[in-house]
C-alpha cells in the first residue's frame, strides 16, 4: 500500500469516528436542554445536571489522560470503546425509563459525562496512530466531524418537533453502534511498533523527558503559559457554553424555535469545516499561539452580538463567527499540545484543554441557568460577555508574556 492509499483509508476511519461522535454529541449536548426541559426539569434543574456531568468530567479527564499516558492497557482506542458502550446502554436505559426524574437526572448526566471525557482522547488516538506511521488528516477529518454535527442538527430539530425527543436517543444509539464499528477498525500496522517505540525513546531523551508530569504544580512550572492559557480558555467557554446550553431560551426570545435551533447550529458548525481543513496549512505560516490568540477575540465578538440582536438574523451574525472561534480554537489548540508538550504529556495535554473548556461549562450552567430564571436572556447574555473579554485578557497575557519552560519552546525562540 503506498502512503496516497495509506493516508486515504486512515483518514476515512477517523473521519467517520468524528462523524458519528459528533452527530452523537449534537443529539445530547446540543439539546440537553430541549430534552430536559421537555421531561419536567426547569432551567435551573438543567443548569445543575449539566454542571454536575462537567465538574465529574472535568476531574476524570486528567486522572484517565494520566493512566492512558503511562504504558498498560487502558490506551486511547480501549477507553473510546469502553466509553462508547457506556453511552449506549445509558441511552437504551432512557427509551425504557421516561417518566422516572431522578433515574433520568443520574443517568443523563452519566452520558453527558463520558462524551465530554473521551472527546479529548479521540484527539490523542489521532496522533498517537500519525506516530505509528498511520497517515491521518486531522484537520479535514475534525471538520468533518463539525459536518456532521452540522447535518445532524438541520434535520434533527424538525424530527424533534414532529415525533418528540425520544428520537434523540434513538439517533444517539445508532451512532454509537457506527462509532464501536469504527474504533474497533483502528489496528497499528505491526512493523510500525517496534519503530514507534523506538522514536518515543529518542524523543524522550531529545526532550530530557524522563517521566511524565502528573503532578499538578510539576506540569504548571513546566507549562506556564500553556497552564495560564487555560484559564483564558475557562472563560471562553463560560460564554460558548452559555449560548450551546440555552440556545433555545435565546431564539425563542429572538422568536425562533426548534427548528430555527437546527438551523442555527447547522450554520455554526458547518461553518467549521474548512477552517479545520485548512489549519495545518495555515500552521506553517501562522503560530497556534497567534490563532489561539484570534480564537479568543472571535468568541468574544460572537457573544457581544447576542447583546444587540433582535431577530434571528442577528443570532446568524453571532454564530457565524463560529468561523473564527471555535473553528480555529479546537485544531490549533490540538496542534500547540502535539508540537509545544512532552511525549509522556501529550494525552494530558489535550485532556488538559477539554478540562478547561468543560470547567467553562460548570460554571456557565451554574450562572446563566440562576439568571435565566431570575433575570431573564439579555442579562446572562452580558454575564458571558464580561468573562469572556477577561478570558481574551488572560490570553493575550500567556502568549506574549509567558514561555513554557521546554527545550521545544526554547527551540522555536532560537
Amino acid at each position: 500500500m503506498d502512503n496516497k492509499d495509506n493516508k486515504k483509508i486512515w483518514t476515512i476511519r477517523y473521519t467517520l469516528l468524528n462523524v458519528a461522535y459528533f452527530a452523537a454529541f449534537c443529539t445530547i449536548h446540543a439539546y440537553a436542554a430541549v430534552y430536559l426541559l421537555a421531561n419536567g426539569f426547569t432551567n435551573t434543574q438543567v443548569g445543575v445536571l449539566l454542571a454536575l456531568a462537567n465538574v465529574v468530567s472535568a476531574l476524570s479527564q486528567p486522572v484517565v489522560a494520566g493512566f492512558i499516558d503511562k504504558p498498560g492497557p487502558l490506551t486511547n482506542k480501549n477507553f473510546i470503546f469502553i466509553s462508547i458502550m457506556v453511552i449506549m446502554a445509558g441511552s437504551v436505559l432512557l427509551m425504557v425509563i421516561r417518566d422516572n426524574k431522578i433515574i433520568i437526572f443520574i443517568v443523563y448526566a452519566i452520558i453527558y459525562m463520558v462524551q465530554f471525557t473521551y472527546q479529548p482522547v479521540m484527539t490523542a488516538l489521532c496522533f498517537e496512530y500519525q506516530k505509528a506511521g498511520c497517515n491521518i488528516m486531522y484537520g479535514l477529518s475534525r471538520g468533518l466531524g463539525s459536518a456532521g454535527f452540522a447535518v445532524m442538527s438541520a434535520i434533527i430539530g424538525g424530527m424533534v418537533e414532529k415525533r418528540g425527543v425520544f428520537i434523540l436517543l434513538v439517533v444517539n444509539v445508532i451512532m454509537m453502534v457506527i462509532s464501536a464499528v469504527v474504533i474497533l477498525s483502528f489496528r497499528k500496522p505491526r512493523e510500525t511498533g517496534k519503530k514507534q517505540e523506538a522514536a518515543k525513546a529518542i524523543e524522550r531523551v531529545k526532550d530530557g523527558e524522563e517521566a511524565a508530569h502528573n503532578n499538578i504544580r510539576e506540569f504548571m512550572s513546566i507549562y506556564p503559559a500553556f497552564s495560564l492559557f487555560l484559564v483564558a480558555a475557562v472563560c471562553f467557554y463560560f460564554a460558548h457554553n452559555m449560548i450551546n446550553d440555552f440556545m433555545i431560551q435565546i431564539i425563542r426570545e429572538l422568536g425562533g424555535a426548534e427548528k430555527e435551533l437546527g438551523y442555527a447550529n447547522f450554520l455554526q458548525a458547518i461553518l467549521e469545516l474548512p477552517v479545520m481543513a485548512l489549519i495545518p496549512s495555515v500552521l506553517k505560516k501562522v503560530s497556534a499561539k497567534k490563532l489561539l490568540l484570534l480564537s479568543g477575540v472571535s468568541f468574544l465578538v460572537k457573544i457581544i452580538i447576542l447583546i444587540f440582536a433582535r431577530n434571528m438574523v442577528g443570532m446568524y451574525v453571532s454564530q457565524s463567527f463560529q468561523l473564527l472561534a471555535y473553528a480555529v480554537f479546537i485544531p490549533a489548540a490540538a496542534y500547540y499540545v502535539n508540537e509545544m508538550l512532552g511525549s509522556f504529556d501529550q494525552v494530558k495535554g489535550q485532556a488538559f484543554i477539554t478540562t478547561s473548556i468543560t470547567i467553562g461549562g460548570v460554571f456557565s450552567n451554574l450562572i446563566s441557568g440562576r439568571i435565566l430564571d431570575k433575570l431573564g436572556v439579555r442579562p446572562m447574555i452580558v454575564t458571558g460577555t464580561v468573562i469572556c473579554a477577561i478570558g481574551v485578557i488572560i490570553s493575550f497575557i500567556a502568549m506574549t508574556k509567558l514561555s513554557d519552560n521546554t527545550l521545544r519552546e526554547k527551540a522555536l525562540k532560537d
